[in-house]
């Protein structure tokens, strides 16, 4: 009896396992990439065709497809939209001021003088 395997090798003229095969491999990066199932199918239809047998060979594939997510924005009350919580009250920071004091003259006043 011939393997299975050797028959998918000659339906399509080989290029039925060449499309499961790269199917596959892009399937498995995008389980990798989703965390999702994906699911690859090969199928041989079977029937009789005058004195002889027919195959068709088909590869479907359910691919995971990564979800996007949506960007987020607060209704305001006159329906506009804004990435700023309008329920959260607003800070009044102010910007700080740089110092031109060197470094070395702080860390000096900062050690304890003599006893």
């Amino acid at each position: 009896m011939r393997e299975i395997t050797d028959t998918l090798r000659t339906l399509k003229q080989g290029a039925l396992t060449q499309e499961a095969t790269e199917l596959l491999a892009l399937m498995v990066k995008k389980v990798e990439q989703t965390g999702k199932a994906g699911k690859l199918t090969i199928t041989i239809d079977v029937k009789k065709v005058g004195g002889v047998i027919g195959l068709l060979g088909k590869v479907t594939d359910k691919t995971p497809q990564p979800v996007e997510n949506p960007e987020l924005f607060y209704a305001d009350e006159h329906g506009g939209l804004t990435v700023d919580n309008p329920a959260q009250r607003k800070l009044d920071l102010k910007p700080v001021v740089p110092t031109k004091t060197p470094l070395a003259a702080l860390q000096e006043s900062a050690e304890p003088t003599g006893t």
